[in-house]
């Protein structure tokens, strides 16, 4: 595709059932975020900065500064503010490193509880698409039955696929099977 028609088919008019679903998309990441809280959102802030590369180059550079500038103070006969092994200097870095897992744990809580309730909704309207998938081959079918210039046949798979799955029963086989690397799936696990 050249640019000029990808730039064409971008600025074309959306379908409207897109843009209301892109719009009802926006509409619950704004509820997500003002259901945080301004210091859930500041840690998120200070998190995504920590994890820029600018972060690390600004830490390693303080790191080499600081011991720099005691090494030149110790060599020079001056009194260093931290002298080697650099215990003040540990003690920093230490309390970073703290502060920062912290920080990450915070934003990460956050997240994961949004992504179970993205699952979970995904789940659901997975489990409503397979319904109604079932029921448009079950009327199909039924259709296809009652026209009278098309062949009756019965072939299995159309028959399969007409039965909704149960969702109950699809975990219950899941967990009894062995989806381990090593095992072969689909088979039942050894108890």
């Amino acid at each position: 595709m050249s640019s000029s028609a990808f730039t064409a088919a971008a600025t074309a008019p959306l379908p409207r059932h897109i843009a209301q679903n892109i719009a009802e998309i926006v509409e619950l990441q704004r509820q997500e975020l003002s259901a945080a809280g301004a210091a859930q959102l500041r840690f998120e802030r200070l998190s995504e900065l920590m994890a820029r590369p600018g972060y690390i180059a600004g830490l390693l550079l303080f790191v080499a500064g600081w011991i720099s500038v005691n090494l030149l103070l110790h060599l020079r006969g001056g009194r260093a503010f931290d002298p080697p092994p650099f215990v003040w200097l540990q003690g920093l870095v230490a309390f970073l490193g703290l502060l920062s897992a912290t920080i990450v744990l915070v934003g990460q809580n956050r997240q994961g509880k949004l992504a179970q309730q993205r699952a979970h909704l995904d789940l659901q309207i997975n489990l409503l698409t397979e319904q109604k998938a079932s029921k448009v081959i079950h009327l199909l079918e039924e259709l296809r039955r009652d026209l009278p210039m098309v062949r009756d046949r019965e072939d299995p798979h159309v028959s399969a696929l007409k039965e909704a799955a149960d969702a109950a029963q699809v975990v219950s086989a899941l967990k009894t099977s062995d989806l381990s690397p090593g095992g072969a799936a689909g088979e039942p696990q050894p108890r």
